[in-house]
């Protein structure tokens, strides 16, 4: 199968390798569109530790079941299904029994510790393959694999309380979708980012406001998410919140937090949380969301062979919405 492989640093290559094999309780499917996400662009930069050399990344994967491994038991050839960015936890430690296998510390990684999406094939354990709906371009359904998925778990930490006013530092692929979800609930949405495209696009969608990453609200913020991995957000985002707010930090990079000044930044009871990764009930509920509320992400589409354009849209800031290469 064709696959684009990490060799080297900051570079995508184009690469020849064996069709992949599911294993038991495996199945493997042929992509038909992989989000490209952040992370991956984290993976190909190095931002994140190496964990596989030569990995293909991608983790927002939906495709057909071609083949089924031994003792499958749920899918069948033909089923549509999408792979997300958590691959495996060991089932058995304190966080798992406890319903938290986010924070496993053997769990590990779709287009990190094992092949992604970046290819024209890819396997991954059936309990962990989310079935997907078949009435929806793969292309709409790709998004909601990640980025959906972590901005729902980023609006569950966040601690809105009906009718809030959230802040939304970085408005990428994550940031727009949360966006539509908190609105739905009645909350007031406030956007505070990079790049005219993206503020173009908060304001298609509704924002009450629209501003650079380092602007005012107008009025205190009742919960913030940082969805860009840009530490010194952190400290502007912790003294736009009211007292007793919550800053949710979502990325699973983020450059350095400078010092914060305790009463400027942190007393008042005001909260600082992040996001690790996320469990299949959080998966699972928010794909039953998307459905409810027809979900729509704004998408670009690439072709296959042009994802190294995509990575380059994305590492400029010149995406808008979400990215993601299709078959």
């Amino acid at each position: 199968m064709k696959a684009w492989v990490t060799p080297a640093h900051g570079e995508l290559v184009m690469t020849e390798r064996p069709d992949p094999s599911p294993g038991d309780r495996e199945v493997m499917i042929e992509v038909e569109a992989c989000g490209i996400c952040r992370t991956d662009l984290h993976v190909i930069d190095r931002e994140l530790p190496e964990h596989r050399p030569s990995v293909i990344p991608g983790h927002q994967i939906v495709g057909t079941v071609a083949d089924t491994g031994a003792d499958v038991r749920r899918a069948r050839r033909g089923d549509r299904v999408g792979i997300a960015w958590l691959r495996s936890t060991c089932g058995v430690c304190a966080w798992c029994m406890q319903g938290r296998e986010n924070l496993c510390p053997s769990s590990t990684y779709t287009g990190w510790d094992e092949d992604g999406g970046f290819a024209e094939y890819a396997v991954a354990h059936e309990a962990f393959a989310y079935a997907l709906r078949t009435d929806a371009p793969p292309a709409q359904v790709a998004p909601l694999l990640c980025a959906g998925i972590i901005g729902y778990r980023a609006l569950s930490r966040a601690a809105l309380p009906p009718g809030g006013s959230l802040g939304l530092y970085g408005f990428g692929s994550s940031a727009h979708l949360a966006a539509q979800v908190a609105a739905a609930a009645g909350a007031r949405v406030f956007v505070l980012t990079r790049g005219e495209e993206n503020r173009r696009l908060a304001r298609e969608l509704g924002a009450q406001f629209v501003g650079d990453e380092r602007a005012e609200p107008p009025e205190p913020l009742d919960s913030a998410i940082v969805f860009a991995p840009a530490g010194e957000l952190v400290p502007l985002a912790l003294r736009a919140t009211t007292r007793g707010g919550t800053v949710v930090l979502a990325g699973i990079h983020m450059t350095d937090v400078p010092t914060l000044d305790y009463s400027a930044d942190l007393f008042y009871e005001r909260d600082l949380r992040t996001v690790t990764a996320n469990t299949r009930a959080d998966g699972a509920a928010f794909l039953r969301l998307a459905e409810t509320l027809r979900l729509a992400p704004t998408v670009r589409e690439y072709a296959f062979e042009d994802v190294h354009a995509a990575i380059d849209d994305l590492r400029s800031g010149r995406a808008r919405g979400s990215l993601v290469m299709v078959r």
